[in-house]
Parts: structure tokens; C-alpha cells; sequence
């Protein structure tokens, strides 16, 4: 070797060192731009009290926000007696009120730095017939909450958007080629003829769903929440508002409203099964779905206001894993020690359901350094520890026969 140098690569391998070390710097220099930033800042949550607001709650004050909620504490959610709930940490500031009155929504924001909007009626089946309250609750206390915030902007607004509005999910043809679902006819949901086909008749299979799959809105709450978003993310640009949309998949944990028939399918699984009733499922129970923690949301939501990248974006939020429906019923049963209760596939078909949609959280990943650290199984065994303590008023039976009487089911 001439002159003693060094082997080759070796300079190259010190670079590389050298890169990596620089990547760090970096990367701990924004974490700490970061923490300085979100110091004494103050969060807005309307419908905060509820189930997956009050989880962001608990995360948000671990990490140093100060939290003020806004909620009407809806009987359908937190019963009729009006009472603050008891899991809503001390340090919270409860504020009862509507989004739909502007007053309310003038004096929450007041020292308010970021907001998340999470007011709305929830219920696929629901919204079906209830259509001027879901409308009016969830566009117009939207409409209410963007008009308070072009008075008194923040430094970020997330909107809590939905699944729902996709209706089906991603799909490929035999051949490979992705392809949209075409609407499954009455004719063949009558025959229990539950298979998704193209436009040509083709059997598809169901893919991981990408946020720019078109919505199909198969709900008035699928538009509603579409609405939120689009709303929210217009007004964001218009005024400059930092807005990000997060696309929240079927989260499940403590504190769903157990007696809410149009709550989380988990939820009320887990209702039925506290009554020694079989989870029911409509279809045939092959129906593909994500199941994410509630405490992974709660981390997503976080992240969406830290993360400058995500600014203007919609964004899947899930697992990243799917399950079917029965497979998943039988594993909340066996979490609770109920596996003898079988589940109750009742070969229905209820309008505004869809066959498969899982996500694809590539986006989440990218932007806002987000991963699921929360395995089904796992967030199944806590969920079952916290329905051991719970009482739950069963109340799928009613909503089946109220759907039933509207047509609502096939």
C-alpha cells in the first residue's frame, strides 16, 4: 500500500459516522425546539369528555399542555345526569356547553393556543334517521367553532375526522390492477351474497386504503364527518391556520359509552357480553376492519399539532393490522373469560355499512413520526380488566328493531 493511507472505504465509513452523528444532532435539535415550543401552551379539546378526547386529555397534560375541554356531556354518551365524568383528570378545566352556541365556543377559546375539534354525534345506523341532529350538531357546530377561530386564531387545529368517509376500502382485481368497489345491489345483499366486484363483475380483494382513495360517503354521519374536514382544512388555508385532519380508524379502549348502541363495535361487543348475550354481527362476519388503541390515537393527536410536516394534510390513523369481525368478537369474548358465548351472525345486511377498509398509515409514519405501539391482543386485555367493573344497559336489541322498522336493514 502506497504511502501507509488508510485502506479504502475506510474514509467513507468515518463520513458515514460523521452523517449519522449530524442526523442526530438534528434530530435532537428539533425534539428540543419542540419541547420549548409546547411549553405552558394551552389545548382546546371540544367533546373532550367523551371517549378518545379525554384520552388526548391525559396525553397532552403528560406532556406538559395545559387542557381545557368543552362538552355538552350528551345524555346518549354520558347518561342524564349531567355529572362531570370521574375519569377526567383534576387538572382538566371542564367547560359545559354546545358548539353550536357561539358564546360557549367565544369564551373556550379564550387563552386558547391549539384546538381539537372532536364535537359530533357518532352512529353510522343512526344518522340514517337522525339526520337534522347529526347535520346541525356536527356541520353547523363545525361552522360555529371556524368562525370563532377566524376571530381568534390558534397556532394549530386538528379535526377529527373518520374511516367512514372512504364507505369501501381500497380493492385490486385478479389481475393485480387496483381497482373501486361497485355499490353491492339490493338483489344480491337480499341473497347474502356479501362479495365485493368491479363495474365488470370481477371479484376484488380488499388492499390497505390510502388517503387519496375517493370518499363514497355511504352515511349521512360519513358526510358529515367529510364535511368537518373539508370544512375545517378550507378555512385552515384561507386563514392561515395550521390544520391537519386525522382519519381515525376503529379505536377501541376504556371509557366508551358501554349503554351507547352506536358506539364502537368493541364497545358494544363487550356491552353484550357484560349481559351474557352474544355479540351480534351483521353479515357473515368476514368483514375486514382496523382496530387501534386508543391511547395510539390519543399519541397521533399529539404529534398532528408538533410535527409541522402534517400542516394541511388528511391522515390515516389505525393499527396498520386487520381483523375480521368475527375473529374479533371472539377475542374480546376470550379477553373477558366468555368464550362459551358464541357470537350471533345474524346474515343482515344494515344500510351504510361497508365490507372491507382497513388503512395504509404509510402518511402517518412520514409525517408525524407516528407508530402504533399497542397490539390488539394486548389493548384487548386491558379494555377486559376496565369492562370487569363496569355496568352496561344493553340496548342492541332496541336499536335493531328501530333500524328494522325504518328499513333499514336487509
Amino acid at each position: 500500500m502506497l504511502g501507509g493511507g488508510a485502506p479504502p472505504g475506510r474514509p467513507a465509513c468515518r463520513f458515514a459516522a460523521k452523517d449519522l452523528d449530524d442526523r442526530e444532532r438534528e434530530e435532537k435539535r428539533r425534539e428540543e425546539k419542540r419541547r420549548e415550543k409546547k411549553m405552558n401552551k394551552s389545548v382546546l379539546i371540544t367533546g373532550g369528555a367523551g371517549f378518545i378526547g379525554s384520552h388526548l386529555a391525559d396525553e397532552l397534560l403528560a406532556n406538559g399542555y395545559r387542557v381545557r375541554i368543552l362538552d355538552s356531556l350528551s345524555p346518549q354518551v354520558h347518561g342524564s345526569d349531567g355529572k362531570r365524568p370521574d375519569y377526567l383528570s383534576p387538572d382538566v378545566e371542564l367547560m359545559v356547553g354546545d358548539v353550536r352556541n357561539p358564546e360557549a365556543v367565544k369564551r373556550a377559546l379564550i387563552g386558547i393556543d391549539h384546538v381539537y375539534h372532536f364535537a359530533a354525534i357518532v352512529g353510522v345506523g343512526q344518522s340514517m334517521y337522525d339526520i337534522a341532529r347529526y347535520t346541525e350538531v356536527n356541520n353547523l357546530g363545525t361552522a360555529v367553532v371556524l368562525e370563532a377561530l377566524v376571530a381568534q386564531p390558534v397556532e394549530h387545529l386538528v379535526i377529527a375526522s373518520s374511516m367512514s368517509l372512504y364507505g369501501e376500502g381500497l380493492y385490486k382485481r385478479p389481475d393485480g390492477q387496483i381497482a373501486e368497489a361497485s355499490e353491492r345491489s339490493i338483489d344480491q345483499l337480499r341473497a347474502q351474497d356479501w362479495q365485493v366486484r368491479d363495474v365488470e363483475g370481477n371479484a376484488l380483494t380488499p388492499v390497505a386504503t390510502p388517503e387519496w382513495k375517493r370518499p363514497t360517503l355511504p352515511s349521512i354521519y360519513a358526510l358529515s364527518k367529510y364535511d368537518q374536514e373539508r370544512m375545517c382544512l378550507m378555512i385552515g388555508k384561507a386563514y392561515n391556520i395550521p390544520t391537519v385532519a386525522l382519519r381515525f380508524f376503529n379505536a377501541f379502549g376504556t371509557r366508551q359509552a358501554l349503554s351507547n348502541p352506536y358506539t364502537g363495535v368493541l364497545a358494544i361487543f363487550g356491552s353484550r357480553l357484560l349481559n351474557d348475550k352474544p355479540p351480534l354481527i351483521f353479515e357473515d362476519g368476514q368483514q375486514l376492519r382496523d382496530f387501534v388503541s386508543v391511547k395510539d390515537v390519543a399519541r397521533s393527536c399529539r404529534l398532528a399539532i408538533e410535527r409541522e410536516e402534517a400542516t394541511g394534510r388528511a391522515i390515516n390513523v389505525g393499527s396498520g393490522m386487520s381483523y375480521t369481525i368475527e375473529e374479533t368478537a371472539r377475542k374480546v369474548a376470550k379477553a373477558m373469560g366468555k368464550e362459551h358465548i358464541e357470537p350471533e351472525i345474524c346474515g343482515q345486511y344494515r344500510v351504510g355499512d361497508v365490507r372491507h377498509c382497513f388503512p395504509d398509515i404509510t402518511l402517518a409514519r412520514e409525517l408525524l413520526g407516528y407508530e402504533p405501539q399497542i397490539l390488539l391482543d394486548d389493548g384487548l386485555a386491558e379494555l377486559a380488566e376496565w369492562l370487569q367493573e363496569q355496568t352496561a344497559i344493553d340496548k342492541v336489541d332496541e336499536m335493531r328493531q328501530q333500524l328494522a322498522s325504518r328499513g333499514l336493514t336487509i
